[in-house]
């Protein structure tokens, strides 16, 4: 019997990946752009071949910037709600219209698939991704190109980061040693450590002045953000006064921070059915997509991996 395994796709950042990174000279026969779909589907293709997982998820962005976490720390994300530069390979999620056209594409040739999409409303794909992790009862492979999910890494339940950032042929399996290696902290210290060192990709000032060194050694010294918090209020901690004075500064970012950085492992995502198909559930609304738009190779090739593995 083969072991069950649930893979989840960080699709915006796999979609945008393939926009990015697959010349947009690829075109429907209309001359619509379908370089975002077409790279998605191979993407798809590739991890599905090389990992064999036997439940998948596309979890989707209902909403990359959520209202709540706007609320609490203003700047967040605030940088990326500009309009794409040519040449950029963002970390900007304004969507420019070439992609924007696709998106529905993109949807259409998933459920023409069965591929299971989950989103929800107010939260980020990030969400849905650290709600299905949670105690999913089988190994996980979370496919994305954001580190702020290294949060949820686990050895011991079998949650892993398949990292992108280099590229997905070229992506790096995070573990809890790769971790630890890395920045020097444990995977549940992770987000309390972009807390402190800040993210400028997320808008997250952090504490002026304390870098990741920084923050690994209070973290490594006092185990979390609370009881880093709290040797800065006690005057007979020997915590240093320049470090103490930051921490004081910071205390208005700190008070928020943590709620706006942790994925969120609880979301009401009702009972979605993950289990990979082995054929397309609608052959026929797959081939007129396929016809439409032009995708017969990606579409062949997700076919025959789905059948074969």
């Amino acid at each position: 019997m083969t072991e069950h395994r649930l893979m989840l796709l960080d699709t915006a950042s796999l979609y945008f990946r393939a926009f990015f990174g697959v010349p947009d000279s690829v075109q429907a026969p209309d001359g619509t752009p379908v370089n975002a779909v077409r790279g998605l589907l191979d993407f798809i293709s590739r991890l599905v071949e090389d990992y064999q997982p036997t439940h998948l998820v596309c979890c989707w962005d209902n909403d990359w910037r959520p209202q709540w976490r706007v609320d609490l720390i203003p700047s967040y994300k605030q940088h990326r709600v500009v309009a794409v530069r040519p040449g950029d390979v963002p970390d900007i999620e304004e969507v420019p219209d070439p992609l924007e056209v696709q998106i529905p594409v993109i949807v259409d040739v998933l459920e023409a698939f069965g591929l299971c999409i989950v989103g929800a409303d107010h939260y980020e794909a990030d969400d849905v991704i650290g709600t299905l992790a949670t105690g999913a009862g089988m190994p996980v492979d979370i496919v994305t190109g954001d580190r702020d999910l290294f949060q949820l890494v686990d050895d011991q339940a079998g949650v892993r980061v398949l990292y992108t950032a280099r590229g997905v042929g070229k992506h790096e399996r995070v573990t809890e040693h790769t971790i630890v290696e890395k920045y020097s902290v444990l995977p549940q210290q992770y987000a309390d450590f972009a807390t402190l060192r800040g993210d400028a990709s997320d808008g997250l000032p952090g504490v002026a002045g304390v870098g990741d060194k920084t923050a690994a050694s209070l973290l490594l010294q006092y185990g979390d953000l609370a009881a880093v918090r709290a040797a800065a209020a006690d005057f007979a901690s020997a915590l240093g006064g320049g470090l103490r004075g930051k921490i004081l500064a910071a205390a208005d970012y700190l008070d928020v921070a943590p709620t706006v950085v942790a994925v969120a492992r609880d979301v009401d995502l009702g009972t979605p059915d993950a289990a990979l198909p082995r054929e397309p559930k609608d052959p026929e609304a797959l081939a007129v997509l396929t016809e439409r738009w032009g995708l017969s190779s990606p579409v062949e090739r997700l076919t025959t991996v789905l059948a074969t593995r």
